[in-house]
């Protein structure tokens, strides 16, 4: 991160994200804090402050106020989104976890969606997620859930 980012540099997302995640640890805000100061969900806002959703303007002002950020973060805030990221498999354990649970599963859910909508996918556009924990005497567990609208294939 920029320690100091001129006001007449253009801001880039990166660096916005920079800003957000230093604010956070600054406050010592969990992300459920902050999306519940500016109405969204965690998983949206966190989601968002990295770049990869658009806030609405109205969101973006809150965002900008809560976390102290200079004005010209709000401009940044709206703008769409350009969804690149590393196609490699991650080496993180968490977010591996994930890949390898598509990768065991994916086919599965797919064939199941199929037979229970129709020829389609899950729309990850119109989509929403949450993580919650849930007490086990066998150890804690995560419960992820998602929805998202089925969307059929065309044919034409």
């Amino acid at each position: 991160m920029k320690d100091t980012i001129a006001l007449s540099e253009a801001l880039t997302k990166e660096d916005v994200t920079a800003m957000i995640l230093s604010a956070k640890k600054q406050a010592g805000l969990k992300w459920e804090e902050i999306a519940e100061k500016i109405g969204m969900s965690p998983i949206w806002t966190h989601s968002a402050a990295m770049g990869m959703n658009a806030f609405p303007p109205e969101k973006a002002r809150l965002m900008v106020s809560v976390m102290g950020l200079p004005q010209e973060a709000e401009s940044v805030l709206i703008e769409s989104p350009t969804k690149i990221w590393e196609q490699a498999v991650p080496t993180d354990p968490c977010i591996y976890r994930f890949y390898e649970i598509v990768g065991v599963y994916g086919p599965t859910l797919k064939a199941i969606i199929q037979e229970k909508f129709g020829d389609g996918i899950m729309s990850a556009i119109d989509f929403d997620m949450s993580v919650t924990r849930v007490e086990n005497p066998k150890g804690d567990r995560v419960k992820v859930e998602m929805s998202g609208k089925f969307l059929n294939y065309n044919s034409w």
